[in-house]
């Protein structure tokens, strides 16, 4: 089975999306930390869980336990994504007679720890696997826990007795986001090393001052230390974990709390606050514009592809871009299943396979053996037979599914019906097969008919752009509605991959800001943009959206 990424990857931007719709109509709850953990629920929620939506008390079912009680919404939403109850609920939080409160109850489907105390659920989810011991039964427990929580003696003492009876069938993760309800966690109770300033970036960043899982293990866990908002690092992470015997596991994940929201990350006002009425479409807005960074390897050298792909790691890429060409379909003939299947142990990093090949079907099991994670086929080899085999073959082994169109190519009627299901509309800015060419200006046209057809049919998945992106039209881009941007000899023809990868990141983050600076002015003018500029308290944001909002009339 594949990653599942985009499946995972989209019920986390719903149920980011119904915190802020759950919170906003309670006018309060916390937002902050239910999106630092957001990816790390719909990781074991939609991969990894054995649970039934329709069957809340199936007896053969994993546990998932909140012990940062807290954020409830996060768990409520997610709970709600998967179908436990209808989304609308969400609107019902904290009030009379609802079964979703500020803290999870029982009589919510799908909970299954009343958390409200701090430093309690490891307790509860000791009990809980050894209980499962006893009763010779195969369940899993996953916990989530905060990192302020661990201020409490009663965390330690549960750590030691999961190591003394050795409840190897226990997965808890330490949500790790520095914040806790009165600051930064490092000004309260150190974990790491004390933090000197509000800036996180140095610490989160440096794994020499980590200090949190030499304590773990000590008291004789297997730790595992991740980026909490990597799906394929959570994933790796939890697939290790659950294999690993004879001692209990922790995933330690550094997260940001607020994560997906510019203003609420990093920032401790977020912990327990409701955001107005009047700012939520905007933030609703935002999670959509989230974006990634797809560097394509085949702009490198061809005779040393494994060193392309530990460049692509070194930059931090979301994923890694692969043309496959057969010299059929495309002039050019690059590589088969078999070289991704050579380079897939190389990092966790998603593959985003592009197959510039005739009748992808007859091969797509072995791309899917190979260890691709997204698999885009051409719609001008395909009709919709063809392609709704291909697509119920993908979704069946979790592996996220592409359509492709030339740049003298409109989507075709036939695939209408798979829209809602699709994951990724690649829209070829330059002529495939061919390297060095200029995007085609016509192409930015072209996306304002294509998102019409999307918008119609329901469209959930993600935009990529892909062919002759650079730093000058990335914002562009953007703003005709990608979200995906594969750079060939723009990055990976660099020397600074890294580099070249952080400054796509920030120009495209300032057409970003451009886009919601205008969603505020289009919804209540100059006061609500200054409104929203005043949210931005952390590092230098504030000073860069005055700039935008003042050169684009805006104040």
């Amino acid at each position: 089975m594949g990653l599942n990424y985009y499946q995972i990857k989209k019920n986390v931007r719903k149920a980011r999306k119904l915190v802020i719709q759950g919170t906003t109509s309670a006018g309060s709850g916390h937002p902050g930390g239910s999106f630092s953990m957001a990816e790390i629920v719909g990781v074991i929620l939609f991969k990894y869980l054995r649970h039934d939506p329709k069957n809340p008390q199936w007896e053969e079912r994993d546990k998932l336990i909140l012990s940062k009680g807290h954020a409830a919404p996060g768990l409520f939403s997610n709970l709600a994504v998967a179908g436990y109850f209808d989304e609308s609920e969400l609107l019902t939080l904290r009030k009379f007679g609802s079964k979703l409160q500020g803290h999870p109850d029982l009589k919510c489907p799908g909970v299954e720890f009343c958390g409200g105390s701090l430093g309690i659920g490891l307790s509860f989810s000791i009990g809980s696997a050894m209980a499962a011991k006893i009763d010779g039964k195969d369940t899993r427990i996953f916990t989530i826990m905060g990192d302020g929580e661990t201020d409490e003696g009663q965390v330690w003492e549960a750590a030691m007795t999961g190591s003394k009876y050795k409840v190897d069938n226990l997965t808890a993760i330490l949500d790790r986001n520095f914040i806790q309800q009165d600051s930064y966690t490092e000004k309260v109770m150190p974990l790491d090393e004390e933090l000197v300033g509000d800036n996180l970036s140095e610490m989160w960043k440096d794994a020499s001052r980590w200090k949190t899982g030499d304590k773990w293990r000590s008291f004789g866990w297997n730790v595992i230390e991740i980026d909490g908002h990597r799906i394929e690092q959570i994933d790796n992470a939890i697939k290790k974990a659950t294999s690993t015997k004879g001692l209990p596991s922790i995933i330690i994940a550094r997260t940001i709390k607020g994560k997906g929201v510019e203003h609420m990350e990093d920032n401790p006002q977020w912990h327990g606050k409701a955001a107005d009425p009047d700012i939520a479409p905007i933030i609703d807005t935002e999670l959509d514009c989230q974006f990634m960074i797809a560097p394509s390897i085949i702009a490198g050298d061809m005779s040393n592809l494994e060193n392309e792909v530990k460049r692509c790691v070194h930059g931090r890429a979301d994923y890694i871009h692969l043309d496959v060409m057969d010299g059929q379909f495309v002039p050019n003939k690059t590589f088969d299943y078999t070289k991704i299947k050579e380079l897939r142990p190389l990092t966790v990093i998603p593959f985003d396979t592009h197959l510039m090949i005739n009748d992808p079907g007859k091969q797509i099991k072995n791309y899917v053996d190979a260890g691709s994670d997204i698999i885009t086929v051409h719609a001008e080899v395909c009709d919709e037979s063809s392609f709704g085999e291909i697509h119920d073959y993908l979704k069946q082994n979790q592996v996220g599914v592409g359509l492709a169109i030339n740049p003298d190519t409109d989507i075709p009627n036939w695939s209408y019906k798979f829209l809602p299901t699709l994951d990724q509309l690649i829209v070829m800015s330059v002529v495939p097969g061919k390297s060095g060419q200029k995007y085609i200006e016509s192409t930015h046209e072209k996306m304002n008919q294509i998102n019409s057809v999307l918008e119609q049919n329901n469209f959930q998945g993600y935009i990529e752009a892909d062919g002759g992106v650079t730093l000058d039209n990335i914002g562009s881009c953007f703003h005709d509605g990608a979200r995906i941007f594969v750079g060939g000899s723009a990055i990976i023809g660099q020397q600074d991959v890294r580099g070249v990868i952080t400054e796509f990141r920030n120009t495209t983050l300032l057409a970003r800001r451009k886009l919601l600076l205008k969603k505020a002015n289009d919804l209540g003018g100059t006061e609500l943009v200054k409104k929203w500029i005043d949210l931005h308290k952390i590092g230098e944001k504030k000073q860069q959206l005055m700039k935008i909002a003042t050169e684009a009339g805006f104040l």
